[in-house]
Formats: structure tokens, sequence, C-alpha cells
């Protein structure tokens, strides 16, 4: 026998909304320190494809548990005074550098740094882009959208792969995409767009 709920009605509803406005929250923080401090950096992971999906439809937009941001490794040192300065604490943890909120925060909810220009496993096709170019609004920067696609290709993880099926199940990448990108990349796309039920 499964797991009972034990947590239902508005707590439950309750729970979930807190859950992704801490999300939101941490990420209008993280960027208006950034802004304020003329950092450079670009979100990246599952908040630049909500910015993306939500240009096209609000009502695709898929929740997210992650802030990552992407900043120059040699910028380091100066973001973590940065960032120890407004009160969060840098952490280094299974080789992912990040930065928590408070004394009892997990790496789930943290700051994931990306580093721009570097390879997170030995095996990617190639380094993560840098942060310039970028594609500025309302007081955030992400990545332009083929260069977050192309990203999001050449790590191609499970959470890669569900983030690239929505931006093909609303209309964001096409058949037109794949003269973009090198192979194996290319391949990874054609392998989406042929099934994008999966």
């Amino acid at each position: 026998m499964g797991q009972e709920l034990t947590i239902v009605g508005e707590q439950l509803w309750k729970r979930i909304g807190e859950s992704v406005e801490r999300v939101e929250q941490r990420l209008r923080r993280t960027v208006a320190i950034l802004e304020a401090e003329s950092f450079p950096y670009a979100v990246v992971g599952g908040n630049a494809v909500r910015i993306w999906v939500a240009q096209v439809d609000p009502g695709a937009v898929r929740a997210t548990n992650d802030v990552d941001v992407l900043v120059r490794e040699e910028d380091l040192e100066r973001l973590q005074q940065v960032m120890q300065g407004h009160g969060f604490r840098f952490r280094k943890s299974a080789g992912l550098s990040m930065f928590l909120e408070g004394e009892d925060e997990s790496a789930r909810n943290a700051v994931h740094l990306v580093f721009a220009n570097k390879f997170v496993r030995p095996d990617d096709f190639e380094p993560n882009p840098d942060i310039e170019p970028i594609e500025y609004g309302d007081g955030i920067r992400t990545l332009p959208q083929e260069r977050l696609v192309r990203m999001k290709l050449n790590s191609y993880r499970l959470k890669d792969r569900v983030h690239l099926l929505d931006m093909i199940q609303i209309g964001i990448i096409d058949e037109s995409w794949l003269g973009k990108f090198p192979e194996p990349l290319a391949e990874r796309l054609k392998s989406l767009l042929d099934n994008p039920d999966q």
C-alpha cells in the first residue's frame, strides 16, 4: 500500500503555492542584487525556459525548484563578496557551487552557479556559452533563445529534454531549427521533434 495523503485542503494548496513563491522570490532577489552591482550574469535553466515559454503561452509555463545563474568563474571571488554582503552563504558540494539564503537551507533551495565557457561533464559536446550576448527585459538578463536551446541540447539530462519538449509543443522550436546546430546536437533535437510525446 502506498503512502496516504495526510496534508490536504487549504494546507496542501498553501504549501504548493509557497513553494512556487519561494523560488520566484529567490530569483527576483538574486537578480536585484546582481543588477544593483552591475554584475555580469544570465539567468539560465528552468527559469530561463519559463521566460521564453511565457512569451508564447503562459499556460505552458512549468514550475521549477532551481535558480540557475550563468557567471564567469573568474568573477567568483567578487560574486561571493556581493552575495555574502546580502546575507547569502557560499557553499560548494559535490562539485556544485551555490549560494544559500539561510543556515537551514538545503542545496535544493539554493542559487546554483553555472560557469560560462566551462564543460560541466567531460563527455559534454561543448562548454557552456558565455554570458554575452544576452536578452534583457524587465530588469532580468537571460540568454537569447537559440543559445539557451543549444545549452539544453548539450546538457540533455531528463529535465533538459522536458524543457525542450515544452518549447517544441508550443511551437517555439520546430524543424527549421535543425540547421542551427552541429551534430550531435541536431540529432538530439531531431529525436525530440520526431517523438514529442516521449
